[in-house]
């Protein structure tokens, strides 16, 4: 950026700290109205898994915010400042297809283990506890790098728009998540998903309206078109069609494409963030839910990224630009500051402000399904299973709340670390994948195959870690002559890496499950039934509500039980063939002849093109900003009603506060002289391979 920030340091804090603690304010009163109005009491139950009944519009709002990182935005406007319009539909398309294709492995997860808490506790449940350790690690190093690139990334434009230290910047961002994740759970994550969300795609509508329509500088895709050719003219891009950045053609491109496809595959199928969202949701709002969110989703970094990285080529020669005459440094480019620097040129002071404003929400609003996914895997994967298996319901949310705040310091600290190494967003944007992706196909064919040994799925992913290291570290010195920050963060280096650590596990996966003496009998799934709920009785009994009248908390009868496992079933046949579908249409069907023909965009198609950009993020808008008021639309009056009635004096609530830790102590020990009456003792579960 220009050597004096365009925003203060007191507007840096006033925005970091303050919108923290009024996001954290705003889900206190949520929270408290929630119980006191809706019988929704925070147990640890609902602290994960919202009662298991959140409806497919704050689960599309939840998957495009939680989706929507720092690098959707920062990293996908690099791609269109490096490769032109081909690198905002690379990097959406090859972000987009892995949600859709999990909407197929959300529905089994809850066919196949209705009371799971996290992915971890059904491969437990199926190979035993050195398989879910193995596991653990991977989901726990996906948390650590998803959270590393949101600090990275969020600290970075933080720095450079206001000047507040790199170093306060990763500490502070965290507070206010922190504090709203413990007092809502994952019910938090949802309410503030959706407000992330809003306010994300106003933001996102102001930047492509001023650059398309309204600027002085711009206005219009017809001066953008015309300045990118310019700018072509000026340096045209090596591997381009005709060195321009108005092509689908673009060698270094696909490239990206590639490791982008591969990496995102780890950072949702190994994320148990998502395996949250998709126990949360009621069970015939799953997939529409995450089809719709995925869909809604492809639009953010699509027209965020052909308005402001495009923006920033076309205004490069231009004195508005905050580093006229020059070109942006390689380096600020990887740390994502070409859409701070776009928005600075088209809007000004107001630019910057509407940037630090859309990078917190982006970090924070991801950063909370990170939070969840954390705690969730230390309570019940390692807490619950391995430590105090009695544990009460009190004390799994004292569990959860303390890896909350142990976690976001180590984050925070290790974020920190990276930034004095040099390690910026982008290089752990592309090395992701090198490092996780070698749990994707055992973890999903732990759903999805009966066949697949212990062997294969304990040592696959280590094995293609291996592998992945390997291919990524002799690439990077064969091709760079040593092993530097710039030569192993290259293309290549990180393509073989990506690519490697994917498709080992085709070649072990079928060794181990075959081969003579490692070969299984079919998995029966039923062990995977048998994961239990958390006991949230003491915590029910001591604030004097049925535990029945806890939203998700009743007792299912066997029609009930029936039914559900008859949509699910429907819900998977319809998942596997629209999820097929919409892969090919936009990795294949919709890309590949644009890029095979070498295409040059006319003015005429190129602003169809943005055209199309804004109409899809208007559907956006109507499918996760919308729709979740209209579907809680009986919900929310009832509860404004209530809040009304008991204002006014004229009814009261039934009173069924949180309980204090004295009352729930008391129930608690009541409890422990019945030997578990509510609550079925855990039945111990040998791995069937």
């Amino acid at each position: 950026m220009s050597s004096t920030p365009p925003l203060s340091k007191a507007t840096g804090y006033g925005v970091v700290v303050g919108l923290g603690f009024l996001f954290a304010f705003g889900m206190m009163l949520t929270t408290f109205v929630l119980r006191r109005y809706n019988n929704e009491l925070q147990t640890s139950e609902a602290f994960s898994t919202a009662g298991r009944t959140v409806k497919s519009g704050l689960v599309s709002s939840a998957v495009v915010s939680s989706w929507t990182w720092a690098a959707t935005l920062l990293q996908s406007s690099s791609v269109s400042y490096k490769y032109g319009v081909s690198g905002p539909f690379w990097y959406a398309s090859g972000a987009t297809v892995q949600v859709i294709l999990f909407a197929t492995l959300a529905i089994e997860l809850k066919r196949k283990a209705p009371n799971a808490h996290t992915f971890l506790e059904a491969i437990r449940a199926r190979y035993g506890p050195a398989t879910h350790g193995v596991y653990i690690v991977f989901g726990l190093m996906t948390n650590i790098l998803v959270t590393a690139m949101l600090l990275t990334g969020g600290s970075a434009v933080v720095t450079s728009l206001t000047g507040v230290p790199t170093a306060a910047a990763c500490f502070l961002l965290p507070i206010g998540v922190v504090l709203y994740t413990m007092f809502g759970g994952i019910k938090a994550t949802f309410l503030t998903d959706y407000v992330h969300t809003v306010m994300i795609l106003i933001i996102i509508f102001l930047f492509a309206f001023t650059a398309y329509a309204t600027s002085s500088v711009l206005g219009s895709p017809g001066v953008v078109y015309d300045k990118l050719v310019a700018a072509a003219e000026r340096h045209p891009v090596a591997g381009n069609a005709q060195g321009s950045y108005l092509t689908m053609r673009s060698q270094e491109g696909v490239v990206f494409f590639v490791i982008n496809l591969v990496g995102n595959f780890g950072t949702v199928f190994c994320d148990n963030g998502y395996y949250n969202k998709a126990i949360a949701a009621s069970p015939v709002h799953a997939l529409p839910g995450y089809i719709s969110g995925g869909l809604s989703w492809f639009a953010i970094p699509w027209l965020a990224a052909t308005t402001m990285g495009l923006s920033a080529l076309a205004l490069e020669d231009n004195p508005v630009f905050p580093t006229y005459p020059n070109r942006m440094a390689t380096a600020d480019v990887t740390a994502g500051l070409v859409l701070p620097q776009a928005a600075v040129a088209l809007l000004g002071t107001g630019g910057a402000a509407a940037t630090l404003l859309l990078i917190f929400m982006a970090v924070t609003s991801a950063m909370s399904a990170e939070l969840i996914a954390v705690s969730s895997i230390w309570t019940y994967d390692i807490y619950q299973t391995y430590i105090n298996p009695d544990a009460s319901g009190r004390r799994l949310i004292y569990m959860s709340h303390t890896s909350c705040v142990v976690y976001a310091i180590i984050m925070a600290s290790f974020s920190t670390g990276l930034y004095y190494a040099g390690i910026s967003m982008g290089y752990l944007y592309l090395m992701m994948g090198v490092i996780i992706s070698g749990a994707v196909l055992p973890a999903s064919l732990t759903l999805l195959w009966d066949r697949q040994s212990w062997a294969a799925a304990t040592f696959s992913p280590p094995l293609a870690l291996l592998c992945s290291l390997i291919a990524w570290l002799v690439t990077a010195s064969k091709e760079g002559g040593s092993l530097s920050v710039t030569n192993t963060g290259a293309n290549n280096p990180m393509l073989a890496g990506n690519v490697v650590a994917l498709l080992a596990p085709c070649i072990f996966i079928p060794i181990l499950s075959f081969a003579p003496g490692l070969r299984k009998p079919k998995y029966d799934w039923l062990s995977m039934k048998l994961i239990r709920k958390g006991d949230d009785s003491d915590m029910a009994a001591a604030a004097h509500l049925d535990l029945e009248l806890v939203p998700g908390q009743s007792t299912q009868s066997d029609h009930e039980e029936q039914m559900e496992q008859h949509q699910l079933q429907r819900a998977a046949k319809i998942a596997r063939y629209m999820t097929l579908f919409l892969t090919l249409a936009l990795l294949v069907l919709w890309p590949f002849p644009m890029y095979g023909s070498g295409y040059i965009f006319s003015k005429k198609f190129f602003t169809g093109w943005v055209s199309v950009g804004i109409l899809w993020l208007f559907c956006s808008s109507l499918c996760v900003g919308v729709y979740p008021l209209w579907e809680g639309r009986h919900t929310s009056s009832r509860t404004i009603k209530a809040i009304f009635l008991d204002v006014t004096g004229r009814r009261k609530p039934v009173m069924h506060g949180r309980a204090t830790i004295a009352e729930t102590a008391d129930v608690e020990d009541k409890n422990d002289e019945k030997k578990g009456v509510d609550t079925p003792p855990e039945i111990p579960v040998t791995g069937k391979m």
